[in-house]
């Protein structure tokens, strides 16, 4: 009996040393093993290169790629031993996503998180200042 489809988002950490066509290559495996499994990739970011909280393997700095996608709950298992076997890839991070995070996904894409309502942009702010006694 086929599971149903859950959304995923995996959050994966390239070594720097790696050139973006490598990291495009690695992705791109990653990605056939997902099609391979019966998932469909929502969205992927390419966040880049971004500065580590901590070292790991003695490197600061590390290259960003996020993958969001719909599928079975088996494929997870699939992807962690793909990411153990893989020396360019430094840590991961796979999480399942509740109705809330797909809806803050959603709104994302279209570009409606992080902006201010135009109403309160509209309105001018006003000081008022303290009675005098």
């Amino acid at each position: 009996m086929a599971q149903p489809a859950r959304h995923y988002e995996t959050v994966i950490i390239f070594s720097p040393l790696l050139a973006e066509e490598d990291v495009r290559r690695e992705t791109s495996k990653i990605k056939k093993l997902l099609g391979e499994n019966d998932c469909s990739i929502v969205e992927e970011r390419y966040w880049g290169l971004r500065q580590l909280a901590y070292q790991i393997d003695g490197k600061s700095n590390g290259i960003y790629v996020i993958i969001e996608f719909q599928g079975p709950g088996t494929v997870v298992q699939k992807l962690e031993t793909e990411y153990k076997r893989n020396e360019n890839i430094l840590r991961w991070l796979t999480t399942a996503l509740d109705k809330y995070g797909v809806e803050y996904n959603e709104k994302r894409r279209k570009g409606l998180v992080g902006k201010k309502k135009t109403e309160d942009a509209a309105q001018p702010k006003t000081e008022q200042s303290a009675p005098v006694s």
